[in-house]
């Protein structure tokens, strides 16, 4: 592959002109977020677009037509299901991308691995300013002292209301914001309150055997009660504690109490808040701008719509969040050429990260979420804090692992009726294995 990408660039250098040409590179860029070739294909400019698959689809194309040397990002889409499993395997092939997407609790495994470079110098060079990432995105690109990714956004759970619905309960204050519970016996209480008054649920989220919405949300309450879901030194975990208790019997009670309809999977949860049917559904922040066309459709039962951060209910400000971040995959047979191009794109999406937080994801940089153009995005302000209380697990491997065990154990309290304790003690056993075997570097 390489030699065919020296002829290409090559070939490119002598069609150009020369100034700043001469290191013209051909490199290859693979992600997710879906393929849309069709609508975004011939799309320069990434404000004219749309959507995690339009807007990176667009920056790359805007990439490829202006950067000064003359270098040419080609995509390699994959499904995101499959992705990592492709990605690894580039690898064995030698078919390495010169960038790629990950998720900031993916980054662990690869960096164990040293299958990734080392970018802190690199960006330092090329003028990509570290200090401008909030903490919570600089420590989810970082390992070992070192950054090894650029942040791209952090996504976390918020709150998605129905204003109307909560009109009608009475939970709108005179300034026309939305009354959230502080506690959860408040939670309770208003949901109950909620459900006389308008007769829907007072919540909805996936809530399916696979579906781990509830978990993150488990996670956000421990890190309310100032617990570390899993030790920062990734050794131990305290998922059976008091705290993690209070969290699951919480959790257990939204369905009990018939606040929440345990039978709806996340495509269930949409349409449920879209048709007037759940006053709050817990989702992320990649569903804002979705939400907010549909509301502004009118095709919806969804009129009114609002955003709000997930309310402290347990004493201190916190969020699950995760990232999506570029890496550069480690390749022996990487020209320098190729990899001053991967750091030049890198450089361009970080310049351009104002463009990706229109998804709805939350910027990385500071400069951007203080900036004008964030806050009059839609519903912004709203959650323009939300990078200030995001929390991530720590740099552990297996995330993955751990995410599906706490998913198999949580769920079964409101779908097969285990009690909250029985399924603490379950995951934490299940969760302390999966510890213990990366701890060992298996």
């Amino acid at each position: 592959m390489h030699h065919s990408k020296a002829l290409a660039a090559l070939a490119l250098t002598t069609a150009l002109t020369a100034g700043g040409a001469a290191g013209a590179a051909e490199i290859q860029l693979m992600r997710f977020f879906g393929d849309c070739q069709n609508e975004y294909g011939n799309v320069n400019d990434a404000s004219q677009a749309n959507g995690e698959c339009g807007i990176i689809t667009a920056l790359v194309n805007q990439f490829n037509a202006t950067n000064e040397g003359g270098h040419t990002v080609v995509v390699q889409t994959a499904d995101w299901g499959a992705y990592y499993d492709l990605l690894t395997a580039t690898y064995q092939t030698g078919n390495i991308p010169d960038v790629a997407v990950m998720h900031a609790s993916v980054l662990p495994d690869f960096v164990a691995r040293d299958l990734v470079t080392p970018l802190g110098s690199l960006f330092q060079e090329a003028g990509i300013d570290t200090a401008d990432f909030v903490p919570a995105a600089l420590q989810n690109a970082s390992a070992n002292g070192e950054v090894y990714a650029l942040p791209f956004d952090l996504h976390a759970l918020l709150f998605h209301i129905n204003m109307d619905l909560m009109q009608q309960a009475g939970f709108v204050n005179e300034d026309g914001t939305v009354r959230l519970p502080t506690s959860p016996e408040e939670f309770i209480q208003m949901g109950k309150e909620f459900e006389e008054k308008t007769g829907q649920n007072y919540f909805a989220t996936e809530s399916q055997a696979n579906e781990g919405m509830m978990v993150r949300f488990f996670n956000s309450l421990m890190w309310q009660q100032g617990v570390d879901v899993i030790s920062p030194d990734g050794t131990t975990a305290s998922i059976n504690s008091p705290e993690g208790l209070k969290a699951a019997t919480f959790i257990k009670q939204i369905y009990d109490e018939g606040l929440a309809d345990p039978n709806l999977d996340a495509l269930g949860a949409d349409q449920a808040f879209l048709s007037g049917q759940a006053g709050i559904e817990l989702i992320g922040t990649w569903m804002v701008d979705n939400f907010n066309a549909q509301a502004a459709g009118g095709q919806v039962a969804l009129k009114n719509y609002a955003v709000a951060n997930v309310p402290n209910l347990f004493g201190q400000d916190a969020v699950w969040a995760d990232s999506h971040m570029w890496v550069v995959p480690k390749d022996e047979g990487r020209s320098p050429e190729e990899q001053e191009a991967a750091v030049a794109f890198l450089k361009f999406l970080n310049d351009n990260n104002f463009q990706w937080s229109r998804t709805g994801h939350l910027s990385v940089r500071q400069s951007v979420i203080d900036s004008p153009e964030f806050a009059a995005l839609p519903h912004r302000s709203s959650y323009a804090n939300t990078a200030q209380i995001a929390r991530s697990l720590p740099q552990t491997q297996n995330q993955r692992a751990i995410y599906n065990a706490m998913i198999s154990d949580i769920t079964a309290t409101w779908l097969a009726g285990a009690e909250p304790q029985a399924a603490l003690d379950s995951a934490q056993s299940q969760v302390e294995r999966i510890l213990r075997r990366s701890n060992r570097g298996g």
